[in-house]
């Protein structure tokens, strides 16, 4: 049996819309050095493709949901790519916007509420989990082609760090949101496949997975191991250190623009 939602339904919210109209005029902003100051067009366009990259998780989610039985998504606005219908806005969106912010750390959202018993198969119920994490990779890919494709000849500099500061937040939320931890996208991903009795045993501790991984986050050497982790895999993209650490300088604006220096003789460690 197909599944599929009315074109109302799949309708693309104006909020959406505008939030991409920002991320584009912000990033020409930045390319042509249009910006009196260059660290808030990065500010904008870092906040405002952080929130589109949201969305598209969520709808991800709602979208493989849909097609795996769940008939309801539709009706919910959860195809509409609107922030605002998310059933917590303020844990979808406000929340990661203000640990970006706060930490440079990519918090996974998480708000799409899904009738998984419409669901038949273990297989449809992970799929799902992944759909959004999997999103976040895809951008992540995305932000960084212009690196690993050797095309960054006649790109501004303030355009290469901001471009390697939203990848280094993609590749921070895709490893957060894989996690196996209770309320990630990762246990979502295992949980299928867990008997009943272990299920009914974690089940209370999902609310308080998430809490969970930012107070290890907390401990020095937890956190320096998960971003050596993100460095490594930004590398591998061909993001280097110097780029993600300018692109999260200039993203603070209200700390007044930097003196960046030329590249050569330096190294960045955190």
């Amino acid at each position: 049996m197909a599944f599929d939602a009315t074109r109302g339904e799949r309708r693309v919210s104006p909020v959406f819309l505008a939030l991409v109209a920002i991320m584009a005029v912000s990033l020409w902003a930045i390319w042509t050095d249009f910006s009196a100051s260059p660290g808030f067009a990065v500010f904008l366009f870092v906040v405002s493709a952080w929130v589109v990259s949201l969305c598209l998780h969520e709808y991800a989610h709602a979208r493989t949901a849909l097609h795996s039985g769940d008939i309801s998504i539709g009706a919910k606005g959860y195809l509409t790519l609107n922030p605002l219908a998310y059933t917590h806005a303020l844990l979808s969106v406000v929340l990661p916007v203000v640990f970006v912010i706060m930490g440079g750390i990519g918090l996974p959202g998480g708000a799409v509420f899904i009738e998984r018993h419409r669901i038949r198969g273990r297989w449809r119920h992970s799929l799902i989990s992944a759909a959004g994490p999997l999103t976040n990779v895809l951008f992540a890919a995305v932000c960084t082609a212009p690196f690993w494709l050797h095309a960054m000849d006649g790109v501004p500099d303030h355009v290469r760090y901001a471009l390697a500061f939203l990848a280094l937040l993609q590749v921070s939320a895709a490893i957060l949101n894989l996690l196996p931890v209770p309320g990630l996208d990762g246990y979502g991903i295992v949980e299928p496949w867990l008997s009943y009795g272990v299920r009914r045993q974690i089940e209370p501790f999902a609310p308080f997975g998430l809490l969970a991984v930012f107070g290890f986050l907390w401990i020095p050497e937890v956190n320096n191991a998960f971003f050596d982790l993100i460095d490594s895999v930004l590398r591998v993209l061909g993001v280097s250190d110097w780029d993600a650490y300018w692109g999260q300088r200039l993203f603070r604006f209200w700390q007044g623009t930097p003196e960046i220096p030329d590249l050569g003789g330096y190294l960045i460690t955190r």
